[in-house]
């Protein structure tokens, strides 16, 4: 028997990461994987003011720390909520406003810093009695696989198949149907198509295959997400918001078409759970990393099934 433990969409969340690098010894997995996602969206600038004290703004608050203790302080938190904090002066902060190029190349340098300070902290960690991947998600940019490759103890199985154990192989794509936010890997279905099928093609046994493809199998039930409106607003009607299927149909087409024994699936936050597609068990742990939960799911392999499988909290 092979154990996995799976989890996704920690979006950047330091304390949630933390806990991944435990998660597999702590749930006595034999392979770790990490779905894509990793990298947050946000950055909090800490801004210089006079008489040494620094301004900021977050979860909604106007800030005034008065010594560098509170500093540190913010910097912590704003950390394990996922965010970038950014420590400038106002000109600074002002010409970052004032320029997309520039705040661009700060987020690309944010997102570099902290992921290689992530796999540092793993390969110091990690002893090399789990077996870890970490693959990129649609949010993270393209900055980051090169850190990710160059790791002593992650892999990084993006776009290829990789041996699990004796008798599962599995592929891996952080691509997904486009989104509202035009994120870094994202592409039409007829492309998605014909990226996927090339990855299900490259095993001669799908029925020991695990996909981990980030974009849940459309109307599964695991990709149910709140209807945007044209300003990106969930929609409500008679008091009620409502929800959508935002899955992919070429996930769900190409489950249905080779049948692999497991799918790994993230990208929809708001829709945990599991699902069948013909023989094909799906599973997506959803994602709060927003309080610091690392939500995953652990799955027991043998040869020809899967006899037990559950949702974690940590």
């Amino acid at each position: 028997m092979t154990r996995i433990y799976f989890t996704s969409d920690i979006h950047g969340s330091e304390v949630c990461w933390k806990k991944f690098l435990n998660a597999g010894k702590f749930y006595k997995a034999d392979i770790a994987i990490m779905g894509g996602d990793i990298t947050g969206k946000i950055i909090v600038p800490i801004v210089e003011a006079s008489g040494g004290k620094y301004e900021s703004r977050i979860f909604g608050k106007d800030m005034v720390l008065n010594s560098k203790k509170e500093v540190d302080e913010l910097v912590t938190k704003v950390m394990s909520s996922g965010y970038y904090p950014y420590i400038c002066d106002k000109k600074e902060y002002v010409n970052l406003q004032n320029s997309q190029d520039k705040l661009d190349e700060l987020f690309n340098e944010l997102i570099g810093n902290g992921l290689k300070r992530w796999v540092e902290m793993a390969d110091q960690k990690l002893d090399g009695s789990v077996k870890v991947f970490v693959s990129p998600g649609n949010d993270d940019r393209f900055v980051i696989d090169p850190m990710l490759d160059a790791s002593k103890r992650i892999i990084n199985p993006e776009e290829r198949i990789v041996e699990m154990d004796k008798y599962h192989q599995m592929i891996t794509s952080g691509w997904v149907n486009p989104t509202p936010w035009n994120t870094a890997r994202e592409e039409p279905e007829d492309k998605l198509l014909l990226r996927f099928e090339r990855l299900f093609k490259l095993t001669d046994d799908p029925k020991h295959l695990i996909a981990n493809l980030h974009a849940p199998p459309f109307q599964s039930g695991l990709d149910t997400a709140p209807k945007l409106d044209k300003n990106l607003t969930p929609t409500v009607k008679g008091g009620q918001q409502i929800f959508v299927p935002v899955g992919s149909t070429s996930v769900y087409d190409l489950l249905r078409k080779y049948q692999p024994k497991l799918g790994l699936h993230g990208h929809v936050h708001e829709s945990p759970g599991i699902a069948k597609i013909g023989r094909t068990l799906c599973v997506n742990p959803g994602s709060e990393y927003g309080e610091g939960i690392l939500r995953g799911f652990v799955v027991d392999l043998e040869k020809d099934s899967i006899p037990r499988y559950w949702r974690t909290e940590g």
